[in-house]
Order: C-alpha cells, then structure tokens, then sequence
C-alpha cells in the first residue's frame, strides 16, 4: 500500500489512467495525452521539461508524481559482434541486467522482468541469489529507454525479448501493463509482433495470457522432454508437469493462432543424446501433430558452479530433424561479455563489500 508521503510512478500509467489522476486534480483530459507523450516520446526525465504546462500545473505534478530513471552502472560492448550487456541500478540501489542485440533484421533488447528469480533452474546464473522482487511496469521501460538514449538514433531497439533475470509470468500483472505501455500508439508504439515473451511454463498464467489475445510471440523454456530430467533441471516442472504444461501450451495455440516456440538449452550428458532426441518427438508429435512445433536450441551458457557445459546444438537439431521436429540453432551473440543474463549482476554482487 502506497503511504501518504509516496509519489506515484508516472511512467507507468496508461493516458487513461493517467486521465483518472488529472481528473482528480481537477486538469482537463487533453492533459493526459500531452503528458504522456512528454513522458514516452520525448522522454523528459523532469516535470520542468514539460513546457507546454504552467509552472503551477509543473508543480502540482512534481508533489504527487516521480519520474524513476535506472541508471547504467556497466556497460559491456562485445568485440566480437554488436552485443552490448548492460547492469543497470534502480532506484533502490537494487541490480538488473539487459542486452542488446543486434540481428540482419534489427535491434532486440533483452531485458528483466524481476530482481531475481524464484524458479531455481540450475543452469541459470540467477538462482542462486534467489527472488528479491517484481519489477514494476516503469523499470522495465525504462530498460528499454535507456538502451535508447545509449544507441545511434538510426539503431533503436525494433524488437523484445522478455528472457532477462526473472520469471515473466510471475510478475503478470506489471508485465501486461509494460506490453499495453510500450505498444500504445501515443508512445513507443512497437508492435507485440516484434516482442518474445520466455516462460518456464507456470500452466495458470499461460492460460491466463492467452485471454489477452496478445500478437506476441510465447517461448516455452522446455530442455528436457521427460519428467524426471526436467524436474531435475528445472524445479517448476514438479507442479506443472510436461503433460499440463504441453496441454496448456496447445489452448494458448487454438485460442490465439500463434505458434508457441520451445526452447531448449543443450546441456554435454544431460540432454543431447540420442534418446533425449527420441523422447522429445515421442513428447511433442502426439500433442502437435501436423503443426511441426519450432524448436530453438541453445547451447547452455557455463555458469560457474553448476557443472554443466555446452552440447553440441548442431550435431543435436540433426537428430530432431530425424524425429520430424523442426528445430534451429540460435545464433550466439556476445560470447566474451558473458551476455546471458544474469552473470554481471551476480559477479558484481560477489564482489560488492
């Protein structure tokens, strides 16, 4: 509950919203609109520079609204591509990364969706340093903004991918609110089409998402395709079981018509042989048949501590493709950063006093 000496985070309210907040100051409508644009086309980082607003209006905003901006604390540029990893700091002196990317067909940002994580996969980089909090609407734009401002005018972020520190779909709420923000027409106004949303399949909240009816695209982290293997890497799996979680995965399907992407981190000894391959048509066929589900490996990133290293992702797509499943091998981006998420921030909390 917000108390009486807080101010509301204005980047995060839609005009409508922001329409009810004015109202009750007593502001005409057409002020939301103008604020809101002030707030995410030219991105003003104070009320002040707002000059089509009185001083008075400026500073009635000012006592009620804050404007949070995350700072970068890191920033690492590849040298052997365009990659840019990112530690930014919040307003609370808490941690996330982001990545930038960039591809033949734009810039994508990688970006978190919470200050750590609650579901323990023991390939990520994040786990061990557990679940801090969700983050708002507001720092996950501001991820975005401030990719932005860091980049050439000509190289702004043209796509999103939600696969940063945290579970998206543990943090509903803020990240509907974060799609319904960077899409509004009267804003950042990007297509859902460009943004990727990567979950490791809470069942409830897909079906809850496919409601929405959003464009996006859904990635199902799967990397495994037995119960036990999967409950071993990836503890979610113990709740919502393949069965739930693929069946899920296909209402998402017939309620929204677009296709779900799998992705699997391939892992020397764990999930690379050939009877991983078998067990995965054997899972995925009978659930998708005639649709040939995508299938996007990745070789895992090494992670200090947990053992595991990179499969071969070529030498495994070869044996989906004998089981029928069409599967591609993710370009790897920014290898000498360390650019999967989760690393910078945990390498600079070790080495914080």
């Amino acid at each position: 509950m917000q108390t009486p000496t807080e101010k509301t985070e204005i980047l995060g309210l839609l005009p409508d919203q922001l329409k009810s907040v004015l109202s009750d100051m007593g502001a005409p409508a057409f002020r939301a609109k103008q604020i809101f644009r002030w707030l995410h086309v030219r991105r003003v980082t104070d009320f002040s520079e707002m000059t089509d607003q009185s001083k008075q209006f400026q500073n009635e905003l000012d006592s009620r609204f804050c404007i949070k901006r995350i700072n970068i604390v890191q920033k690492l540029a590849s040298h052997m591509d365009d990659t840019v990893k990112y530690l930014y700091r919040l307003s609370d002196g808490n941690l996330v990364e982001a990545v930038r990317m960039v591809y033949h067909h734009g810039v994508t940002a990688c970006i978190s969706t919470q200050v750590g994580c609650k579901m323990g996969c023991k390939f990520c980089a994040s786990a061990p340093l557990g679940f801090i909090r969700n983050l708002t609407a507001a720092e996950m734009l501001g991820q975005i903004y401030a990719m932005d401002a860091d980049s050439p005018e000509d190289a702004r972020i043209s796509g999103i991918v939600l696969m940063g520190i945290g579970e998206p779909l543990d943090n509903y709420d803020n990240v509907i609110q974060f799609l319904k923000l960077i899409s509004h027409p009267d804003g950042r106004n990007m297509s859902l089409r460009h943004l990727s949303l990567s979950t490791c399949g809470i069942v409830p909240m897909i079906d809850r998402l496919a409601e929405e009816n959003f464009p996006l695209t859904l990635s199902v982290s799967l990397h495994a395709a037995t119960d036990e293997k999967r409950s071993e890497l990836m503890p979610v799996n113990r709740k919502y079981p393949l069965d739930q979680l693929l069946a899920a995965c296909q209402r998402y399907f017939r309620k929204t018509g677009r296709r779900i992407t799998f992705e699997y981190a391939v892992i020397a000894g764990e999930n690379d042989t050939p009877a991983a391959a078998a067990a995965l048509g054997a899972r995925l066929r009978p659930v998708f048949s005639g649709q040939r589900p995508h299938i996007n490996l990745i070789p895992v990133n090494p992670v200090s501590g947990t053992g595991f290293s990179a499969g071969s992702a070529r030498a495994f797509q070869k044996l989906l493709e004998q089981e029928g499943l069409n599967a591609t091998v993710r370009r790897t981006l920014g290898d000498d950063i360390k650019a999967a998420c989760g690393q910078l921030r945990r390498d600079n909390i070790k080495d914080s006093p």
